[in-house]
């Protein structure tokens, strides 16, 4: 799909990745460790999210349900896309239930003689996955877990000291893996650089320069990098696994969150923002899809694909004119491809991530990303309580704010925005996004004033317990006689 300028952009915005520049943008994708697939659900031109209803009456966010379990046909016809006709499924279901530790060999070898007397007794023949699952040795769900394991390792994607678990993921530029680091017996998540990529300087450079951001970073609301590095013909990252669900997939189900539950997890993200920040390093992709959310309530922040260190001039040179983010949350100055980014740019765009939370749409629409981004640069922002009046005027303050359209009307730092958004935690107003209006208690005493001003006319002190003055009377009385004995005198002549 291309932009109205004929560049070339992603046909999903919530893709993570360089919008109107050459192939050389994050690696990473939106490969965020969740179970979520990355860029797959909004499509540009229609709102994320977006829907009706009192926002009074939306539901606690909770942890999703799980779908159904999928079918043991279906399983079963996957495995044989995998085993290519190479081996028998039978003869691989029977290797992963054992290794698994779901079944022994003992009862294996009895759920096999059970179907080879199916056969032999003209029976309606049944696999022996059938027969697993009849005999409660395994379930549909543990099954489709194993078949997710198997495709790992047949795709080549094997990393010493690590056991594939399964897919959580896969974008046009990585695929995120869950694994077992066998030396810590703990679960990970494996963003591996896909093999069409591998030769590519750019892509392999992106690629570790995530690990190193993301390395750089000790929070406890940013995802833990753990180690990066390659391992055959594969580039790999190691990160912390989180066990939960992200804000993008909150918004989809509940179409927007309350007030209170939209601020608790926007402070953590600022907090990890500050620390970023501090750390010199901008994030550049803040969006839902980019907030973890763990199953405890916990926001962290993920994907340091696009990150960039404030100090990195040659990367900043390099990167001038090109557009960097996601369209429905990049700030006005990353569309223009400014060189000098700041933090105020993550503001944007986590005032963007707030708006879209507490509203159930994203700020500015469009038929394509570059509609979209256009109104970033030129459309007047809706007031996020204009849309959703159930909002309070502090949170609604605060979001005006860190959209600003000047990167210098913002706030100056995630420090000064967390004060603001404490205090409307606290009911109170934001004392920095209110400042150019006048404390209440100013406003009450100049009511108060106007109400007690009357219209009545000024007295003049100047003349007043003063008598006539004397020359003015005489110099009246004498004009009164010249006029009363000239007009005499003309009355005598005409006659």
């Amino acid at each position: 799909m291309n932009g109205d300028d004929g560049i070339p952009l992603k046909k999903d915005p919530a893709d993570t990745n360089p919008i109107g520049g050459p192939p050389n943008g994050s690696p990473g994708g939106s490969g965020a460790p969740t179970g979520a697939t990355p860029g797959d659900t909004a499509r540009m031109g229609s709102k994320m999210g977006g829907g009706e209803g009192d926002p009074g009456d939306t539901p606690p966010i909770t942890v999703r349900e799980p779908g159904p379990a999928p079918s043991v046909q279906s399983i079963e016809t996957e495995l044989q896309e995998v085993a290519k006709g190479g081996t028998n499924v039978d003869t691989l279901v029977a290797r992963m239930v054992v290794d698994a530790g779901l079944a022994t060999n003992e009862e294996v070898e009895h759920c096999l003689a059970l179907a080879r007397q199916n056969i032999t007794e003209e029976q309606n023949q049944q696999s022996l996955m059938h027969i697993l699952v009849n005999n409660r040795y395994a379930t549909e769900r543990q099954l489709a877990r194993l078949k997710q394991q198997l495709e790992a390792e047949r795709s080549g994607q094997k990393i010493a000291g690590y056991k594939f678990l399964g897919k959580l993921g896969a974008g046009a530029m990585a695929t995120v893996h869950k694994a077992k680091q066998m030396s810590l017996d703990r679960t990970v998540a494996i963003k591996i650089l896909p093999r069409k990529f591998s030769s590519n300087p750019q892509f392999i450079e992106r690629f570790y320069a995530e690990g190193r951001a993301a390395a750089a970073l000790n929070h406890p609301n940013i995802v833990q990098a753990y180690d990066v590095g390659k391992s055959g013909e594969f580039h790999y990252f190691v990160m912390e696994f989180v066990d939960g669900r992200s804000v993008y997939d909150d918004i989809a189900k509940h179409k927007r969150y309350n007030e209170k539950d939209a601020i608790d997890i926007i402070i953590q993200i600022a907090e990890a923002l500050q620390h970023a920040h501090e750390k010199g390093l901008i994030h550049r992709d803040v969006k839902p899809k980019n907030l973890m959310l763990t199953k405890e309530g916990m926001a962290k922040l993920a994907d340091m694909g696009l990150a960039r260190a404030m100090n990195d001039k040659e990367m900043a040179e390099a990167e001038a004119g090109k557009a960097f983010g996601t369209p429905y949350y990049i700030s006005p100055e990353q569309i223009r491809g400014e060189v000098n980014i700041t933090p105020a740019a993550d503001i944007y765009s986590l005032g963007a991530t707030l708006y879209h939370m507490v509203t159930g749409n994203v700020p500015f629409d469009g038929k394509n990303p570059s509609a979209v981004m256009h109104k970033h640069l030129k459309a007047e922002l809706v007031p996020p309580d204009h849309v959703n009046p159930k909002l309070s005027a502090g949170i609604s303050e605060v979001i005006e704010m860190m959209m600003a359209k000047d990167p210098k009307a913002r706030y100056k730092s995630c420090k000064d925005l967390l004060i603001d958004l404490r205090a409307v935690r606290k009911g109170e107003t934001p004392p920095l996004a209110h400042k150019d209006i006048l404390p209440q208690e100013d406003l009450a005493a100049l009511a108060a004033a106007e109400a007690s001003a009357t219209s009545e006319i000024a007295e003049d002190r100047m003349s007043a317990g003063r008598g006539p003055n004397p020359m003015l009377v005489w110099g009246l009385i004498i004009s009164l006689v010249l006029s009363v004995g000239f007009n005499v005198v003309l009355l005598m002549t005409r006659g």
